[in-house]
């Protein structure tokens, strides 16, 4: 990838400059309703401060700033995605990954061997592909939630330069439908293809296939204006993805993609494919 679609990622990062001090427990008794709306008006204030960057407005831009604040930050939107994964609210997303990859791991039983997976965006150190002793878990996140989670933005992450600084799987969970604009999200599926490896763990001969797990707001897919599984699957397959697992609930997609090795990316623009007035904005422009 080179270093100008990395600066084009930069402005979500401005977010660092305006987080709020520690939210109060009392966001611990909101309700799943709450929850759910606090993540959503997250979303469409980064989305609207992005705007505002991009078309040079600052006054606008420190408007949203406030209201962002106002809602308790980047902590109180990541301490409503920790709700969001608890067992009575739906569950720990990375249980998904885990089963998938449960027969691939099953050579991996009673060896010293394990797979190396990127979480991106993690939220906790106890969530099940943490636990899973096959596999070891490097986490990064924006906003460090607690020890153990590197304080990072992926797009900054330092490029690989040799087999251990790649990994075996990358876990994107609700983390493509953070990302503010559309050619980010691009941009960072991109970024993902240079932190895979296919090389076996040290010392063992295991025949590996590189993985990357994703999870979407099932509307991001089915009811988007400018993004449909087709189309995702079209963005996904012209960079070296094959579909090997995919699962849909009435509010999240979990897919599984393996990379073939082959990566020739090629444009994708916004533009409408599902037209309708109840449809969301939701895209990925590939450059």
């Amino acid at each position: 990838m080179s270093r100008a679609s990395t600066q084009r990622y930069k402005r979500p990062a401005l977010l660092s400059g305006s987080r709020p001090p520690t939210v109060k427990a009392k966001h611990a008794a909101l309700s799943s309703k709450a929850t759910r709306n606090l993540i959503r008006s997250h979303h469409r204030l980064l989305k609207a401060r992005a705007q505002a960057v991009q078309a040079g407005d600052d006054i606008l831009a420190g408007k949203i700033d406030a209201q962002i604040r106002g809602n308790g930050g980047l902590k109180s939107y990541q301490l409503a995605s920790k709700l969001g994964q608890s067992s009575d609210r739906g569950g720990d997303s990375s249980r998904v990954l885990v089963d998938w990859m449960a027969p691939r791991l099953l050579p991996l039983e009673n060896t010293p061997y394990k797979l190396r997976v990127l979480e991106i965006g993690a939220l906790s150190t106890k969530n099940a592909c943490s636990m899973n002793k096959c596999l070891e878990v490097t986490r990064i996140d924006l906003n460090s939630q607690e020890p153990g989670i590197l304080k990072q933005d992926f797009m900054e992450r330092p490029l690989p330069n040799d087999e251990g600084d790649r990994f075996h799987i990358i876990s994107l969970s609700l983390v493509l439908n953070y990302v503010p604009d559309a050619a980010g999200r691009g941009d960072m599926l991109k970024r993902c293809v240079s932190f895979m490896t296919k090389a076996s763990p040290s010392g063992s001969s295991l025949a590996i296939t590189p993985s990357l797990f994703f999870v979407l707001p099932v509307a991001c897919v089915t009811n988007s204006r400018y993004l449909t599984e087709s189309r995702l699957q079209d963005i996904m397959s012209s960079m070296g993805f094959v579909l090997a697992k995919s699962k849909q609930t009435s509010k999240l997609i979990f897919q599984l993609w393996d990379h073939a090795g082959d990566y020739e990316p090629k444009p994708f623009r916004k533009e409408t494919l599902n037209p309708g007035k109840s449809r969301n904005n939701f895209a990925i422009v590939v450059k």
